[in-house]
């Protein structure tokens, strides 16, 4: 009688000419039974051969939906007695109705009232976190500070690089990683730092990171306890006080000045100290020299690390580079912290740390631990865009169209608003300007109201980790088209008060 009913269900719900294959087909039909009922809880089923004969179709095409429905969990087999449907499907386990009646006996069985829509709880820190300031939804168009103009991204070198490697990858470029990076990357960064921005290092010292944030974290990670203390400029990157809401460490602001950043009070040394020293981030001044060898002499009497964020040194317009504070001393007491997200494209996601001798051993095998490496036939291939010189004309090329776009936007703000709307300390580099606005300014709304004309910055004054700091606007040129840049700021003048 089973039988009988079996072949009809089949029968009646196999399509004339369904989609896919025949044993597909039996195997939908059967499944759809088993959900609905119509093949109930320790039935069983025909034997393969029976069903084949009733329904006109070969052995193995039953065979084969039989075998699927079994490692899936819809049927079983009994050796020697046939095949059977499951006393419960896998679907039930995953229906609304199952897991509600499951969470009611978790209830029942804690002796718990039941809350309806009871919020999500997150921790602390992640709500703390969700409270500030961060990353903007949208990342491109005037005035959006940090971002390079990507539409000049040298692709045709790079896809015919990355089109050669993936004829026929090493098997190792697809797997996961472990050393700190492609050696052929670490070698061609090492090179590259030390005549770009005179860091000393070898390739052993090279690690290569998703990014700045990835480098904070990992730094963070490996060298400040709870309750430690930290210091950070004021203001500062953003990214620097997200990563370090999710730690437990004390928090000390270093001002930023014009001779750089002044030392906090107090008589704790910090674990670090996270600098932007070439080009102060948002501020964009710079450390004096003299300052620089009063914190490389600190940093090695306290025992202290100085973590020196160097995002964007490529990016200088007028007067000589300003070398690395890594560079100063022999095997100083600086984690160098770099990025190619500035020069190339941020979606690249490859940053990298220059490590003291000390730490480069402990620093790449957590970072193999914690991240999983991975990404190595990219970093293969960008290892062969630095080789080549590709990465270097790049460079060049966007530090004379930078120059260019940076003139035209200071020389709108001059004329039409004035030459104490640009800070004179300001180093003539970087990717972004600040606009100075007056102490009762709003700057917040003002960036808001900016946005809602379709015209993107961000607002000084939420740089700073205590309320009072100043107010401005941080104007990106990078991303900007020239025939752009007159236009945007019109529109984001009509948003100042007059």
């Amino acid at each position: 009688m089973i039988k009988s009913i079996c072949a009809d269900l089949v029968l009646q719900r196999l399509a004339p000419s369904g989609a896919g294959s025949l044993n597909r087909q039996l195997y939908d039909c059967l499944r759809g039974a088993i959900l609905d009922g119509s093949l109930p809880p320790s039935s069983p089923l025909p034997a393969s051969r029976d069903l084949a004969r009733e329904i006109g179709m070969s052995r193995n095409t039953v065979l084969h939906a039989y075998e699927q429905l079994r490692t899936e969990g819809y049927v079983h087999a009994r050796v020697g007695s046939g095949t059977f449907v499951a006393e419960t499907a896998p679907d039930s386990y995953l229906s609304a109705d199952r897991q509600q009646g499951l969470q009611a006996a978790l209830r029942a069985a804690a002796d718990q009232p039941v809350v309806a829509n009871a919020p999500v709880r997150l921790a602390r820190r992640a709500r703390a976190l969700l409270s500030n300031v961060s990353a903007a939804p949208a990342q491109w168009g005037a005035f959006m500070p940090g971002v390079p103009d990507v539409t000049q991204f040298p692709n045709r070198h790079f896809s015919r690089i990355l089109s050669r490697l993936w004829r026929d990858p090493a098997p190792q470029l697809l797997t996961y990683a472990h050393g700190g990076g492609h050696p052929a990357l670490r070698a061609a960064i090492a090179e590259h730092v030390r005549v770009a921005r005179s860091v000393r290092c070898e390739p052993s010292q090279i690690l290569v990171t998703e990014g700045v944030h990835q480098a904070i974290d990992l730094s963070l990670r490996m060298l400040v306890d709870p309750r430690e203390t930290v210091w950070v400029e004021e203001p500062g990157y953003w990214g620097f006080h997200k990563v370090l809401q999710m730690v437990a460490a004390v928090v000390k602001p270093l001002r930023v000045e014009a001779e750089g950043s002044g030392w906090p009070a107090g008589k704790v040394p910090p674990r670090l100290i996270f600098v932007t020293p070439s080009h102060q981030y948002p501020l964009g001044l710079v450390m004096s020299l003299a300052r620089r060898r009063e914190l490389l002499e600190y940093a090695r009497a306290s025992g202290s690390w100085i973590v020196e964020d160097d995002y964007d040194s490529e990016f200088r317009y007028a007067g000589r580079p300003i070398p690395a504070m890594q560079g100063l001393e022999e095997d100083a007491p600086v984690i160098y912290i770099g990025t190619f997200s500035k020069t190339l494209f941020p979606g690249l996601r490859v940053g990298y740390m220059v490590l003291p001798r000390a730490l480069a051993e402990p620093f790449r095998s957590a970072h193999a631990d914690l991240y999983r490496e991975g990404h190595g036939l990219t970093q293969a291939a960008l290892a062969e865009l630095l080789e080549q010189g590709h990465y270097a004309a790049h460079i060049r090329r966007m530090r004379v169209l930078y120059a260019r776009r940076r003139a035209l936007l200071e020389g709108l703000i001059n004329r039409y608003l004035g030459p104490e709307y640009l800070d004179p300390q300001s180093s003539n580099a970087g990717l972004h300007l600040v606009l100075r606005l007056p102490p009762d300014c709003d700057d917040v709304a003002i960036t808001a109201a900016a946005q809602a004309r379709g015209v993107l910055t961000r607002p000084l004054s939420r740089y700073y980790m205590h309320p009072g700091g100043r107010r401005g606007l941080l104007l990106g040129y990078a991303c900007v088209h020239e025939r752009d840049i007159a236009p945007a700021f019109h529109t984001l003048r009509a948003c100042l008060p007059r």
